[in-house]
């Protein structure tokens, strides 16, 4: 008998099984892995959104409520959106208190506190960062280790002091403590400075250009991110700061929108809905704020090396 030879043809290369089953274990990783990738931004995802969430709620009751009478914050079973969108207590807000004289005084605070943050700060930076002295580094250790100090244990010692120079009832109490640094602004600043290549000062350097030149020309230009970051958070700590205003300002024609609320509770025991209005208007120029300087703000803290 003669064997039957299968004609193959020239292009065709038959498949044995180790063939077909070689691909098999490389696709099944493939999505296996794929599964994995999205699964995990999923989890993050669903952890921002929740996140998120917990930040916007209170937001959201707190902005809806200004919009909404005494009687609807408390009715039972509450309800998140007013029976009518009404803007009384906005108006109202404005006559109950002298909002726009405490909105000045407000402003007249953070204003020179931003101002004497970002000067301070970022010159105090600069000299841990690239100017080399004796005991920097010592120094330096010892500003971080004023960060541990609670605000409180340092209030009495400086109200002491403030009492004898006749600064209480006025803002300077506020304002002049911030051309002197703070830590944290400090450790931010030089931690980006570091950053910057050595290189590019000691081009400047031999081109014969001056330490404050380098600082005016070359170091600000490149520290806007830095800076943002150091003014969003003066703006935010001296916008809702309490405690400052009621120690050192006697006067209630120096009060800050801070010690209004206050006021307001105590007065009208409490008067929730012009509370919650008056929040939102507290809240608003924060958020205005970071929207309009997130993206310096972001790249300042991730290049300071602060992020988690």
């Amino acid at each position: 008998m003669q064997n039957k030879q299968t004609k193959i043809s020239p292009g065709f290369h038959p498949k044995t099984r180790t063939d077909f089953m070689k691909g098999c274990p490389m696709k099944s990783k493939n999505i296996q892995y794929k599964m994995r990738v999205f699964l995990s931004k999923f989890l993050i995802y669903f952890v921002l959104l929740a996140f998120a969430m917990i930040f916007l709620v209170p937001f959201f009751f707190l902005l809806m409520g200004s919009f909404k009478t005494t009687s609807e914050l408390f009715r039972v079973p509450s309800q998140w959106l007013p029976d009518h969108f009404q803007f009384d207590n906005y108006m109202e807000l404005f006559t109950t208190i002298p909002f726009f004289r405490y909105l000045k005084n407000t402003l007249i605070v953070v204003g020179f506190n931003i101002v004497g943050s970002l000067i301070s700060n970022s010159l105090i930076g600069y000299g841990f960062a690239k100017m080399r002295w004796p005991g920097r580094d010592k120094v330096f250790v010892i500003v971080l280790v004023t960060m541990i100090l609670p605000y409180q244990v340092t209030l009495i010692p400086l109200y002491l002091m403030f009492t004898k120079m006749k600064w209480v009832g006025t803002f300077l109490p506020l304002i002049v403590p911030c051309f002197f640094g703070n830590a944290f602004f400090i450790f931010l600043m030089r931690q980006f400075l570091v950053g910057i290549p050595e290189e590019i000062l000691e081009s400047a350097r031999i081109d014969g250009a001056s330490e404050i030149r380098i600082f005016l020309q070359l170091i600000l230009p490149i520290s806007k991110p830095a800076l943002a970051s150091v003014a969003i958070m003066a703006f935010v700590r001296n916008w809702n700061d309490f405690l400052g205003p009621l120690v050192f300002l006697g006067d209630d024609r120096l009060y800050t929108l801070s010690l209004a609320a206050s006021m307001l509770k105590s007065k009208l025991d409490p008067n929730w809905d012009m509370l919650l209005t008056l929040g939102v208007v507290m809240v608003i120029p924060v958020l205005l704020l970071f929207f309009v300087l997130q993206k310096y703000f972001i790249q300042g803290i991730s290049m300071s090396g602060i992020k988690g």
